[in-house]
């Protein structure tokens, strides 16, 4: 019913930046939240920024101050700005929305993620 897309990722060096996006498409009444995860080798995916339809944000306190999430709702799509980027920050990225869906039985919530873009932060 709905498919996420995600855009960006690539390899750079400490320091430096990346960008990634995600749209959103599909039968789509309305995406209420929508954010970013990663997960390392090794590791759980963890939560990296989120953004409520009204554009309130939280990081987790890894990022802060380096990555700032937005989104777009016209064009159903979030964004993840990645500055200052260290090793620690490689991982596959994830993008995740919550999304109420037209359905022949009205409207539904459905959580839903992208495929995953890996991120490598390396010298």
């Amino acid at each position: 019913q709905v498919q996420l897309v995600e855009y960006g990722g690539g390899v750079v060096q400490p320091g430096g930046s990346l960008s990634l996006s995600c749209a959103a498409s599909g039968s789509i009444f309305r995406i209420n939240a929508m954010g970013w995860y990663r997960q390392a080798p090794g590791k759980q995916r963890e939560l990296v920024a989120a953004i409520t339809r009204g554009q309130s944000t939280n990081y987790a306190d890894s990022v802060k101050d380096r990555f700032t999430i937005s989104r777009d709702n016209a064009k159903n799509t979030v964004y993840l700005q990645m500055n200052s980027l260290k090793p620690e920050d490689t991982a596959v990225y994830y993008c995740n929305a919550e999304i109420v869906v037209f359905t022949t039985g009205g409207l539904a919530n459905v959580g839903s993620w992208g495929q995953g873009t890996q991120v490598t932060v390396s010298s």
